[in-house]
């Protein structure tokens, strides 16, 4: 097998329903421009709040990964 390189990126995904929902929007973004996703890992959770204290967002922090390509 040969050598490979991974770049990690870190995105943010959101959503008004859940954290797995801002996650998967991240993920499915990020594959309509870069090739070989191989790890998303989700490092942080968090919403967004109204001024009532209401929840407005979800929002979830993930790092992935996807190969390398040298020119």
């Amino acid at each position: 097998m040969p050598d490979s390189v991974y770049k990690v990126i870190e995105l943010i995904g959101t959503s008004n329903d859940s954290w797995e929902k801002a996650a998967a929007n991240a993920v499915e973004l990020a594959a309509k421009s870069l090739r070989d996703l191989r790890i998303a890992e989700v490092v942080k959770l968090d919403m967004q709040l109204d001024a009532k204290g209401k929840v407005e967002a979800y929002r979830a922090k993930l790092n992935v990964s996807f190969k390398f390509e040298d020119s």
